[in-house]
């Protein structure tokens, strides 16, 4: 079954992120959140949780990085 759309559901990071359910990149790829002056940083890992939009790849948070300013 083809998903239309590559997704990820997000896990850990900060409580007040505002969507859990993000588009995602390639594979092998971390994902980098816009929040809060700041970046996000989730990585892949080997689980898959069921959503309302099907199952999909869990992504974990590591790190935070912010912007200048």
């Amino acid at each position: 079954m083809a998903e239309t759309a590559a997704k990820a559901v997000l896990e850990g990071g900060p409580e007040e992120l505002p969507e859990r359910i993000v588009p995602a990149g390639p594979p092998g790829e971390d994902l980098k959140v816009p929040f809060r002056n700041g970046y996000e940083h989730f990585r892949a890992t080997d689980r898959r949780q069921n959503t309302p939009e099907g199952p999909l790849p869990v992504y974990e948070w590591w790190e935070r990085t912010e912007l200048p300013g």
